[in-house]
């Protein structure tokens, strides 16, 4: 089956700012981030092939593709003379070795906040009997934690290909893992509370 309407809409405007920026990163010689790049083309694949079975709701595509959208800005837009991962929002916590909160954390904490809604509706999808039980809201937030940590593998093979790299070190890899724990763990908060008020997830 073919996509609907909405979803070619979320399509173009993902392959439009993907291919902007990977002609941009070329461009500038940031070959780092064509690492993440060619991630984040398979984990479209995924999401295209899957489509049909996996019945994404169109919100949720949305929210995948303006995570993508964050992810590549923050690699390609320059603030202050830095990378827009760098850019400092809040002074919530500031201490010689880290900062909080950073456009970087709150990345991580809404990506992996999206992530785990798509777990969680994959799983009640596939598995309905699991709806409304602890497993249903526990799986994801561990699952996505899992992605999270899959993605620091990434990054460090980033790390170990490309000299100069703006990934950071121990306490921001640290931190990173926070961050996708608390968006994961926020996110499921927000589904079960919807369920319980009989909304949408």
């Amino acid at each position: 089956m073919t996509p609907n309407r909405s979803e070619w809409g979320v399509a173009a405007f993902t392959v439009f700012y993907v291919s902007a920026f990977t002609l941009w990163f070329l461009s500038i010689g940031n070959y780092e981030f064509i690492v993440y790049i060619v991630t984040m083309a398979i984990l479209i694949a995924l999401v295209g092939f899957s489509l049909r079975k996996a019945a994404y709701p169109v919100a949720m595509l949305w929210a995948l593709s303006v995570w993508g959208l964050a992810h590549m800005a923050g690699g390609g837009v320059q603030v202050n003379g830095s990378v827009l991962y760098n850019l400092r929002l809040i002074p919530i916590v500031e201490t010689e070795n880290l900062f909080i909160l950073k456009y970087d954390q709150l990345v991580h904490a809404y990506g992996f906040g999206v992530t785990a809604w798509l777990l969680w509706h994959l799983l009640v999808r596939h598995f309905p009997d699991a709806r409304h039980t602890m497993t249903a809201y526990v799986y994801p937030v561990l699952a996505s934690m899992g992605l999270g940590a899959l993605n620091e593998m990434i990054e460090f093979s980033a790390v170990l290909m490309v000299p100069d790299t703006n990934v950071g070190g121990y306490y921001n890899t640290a931190l990173d893992l926070c961050f996708n724990c608390a968006g994961a763990v926020i996110a499921i908060v927000i589904v079960a509370l919807s369920e319980r008020r009989g909304r949408p997830a």
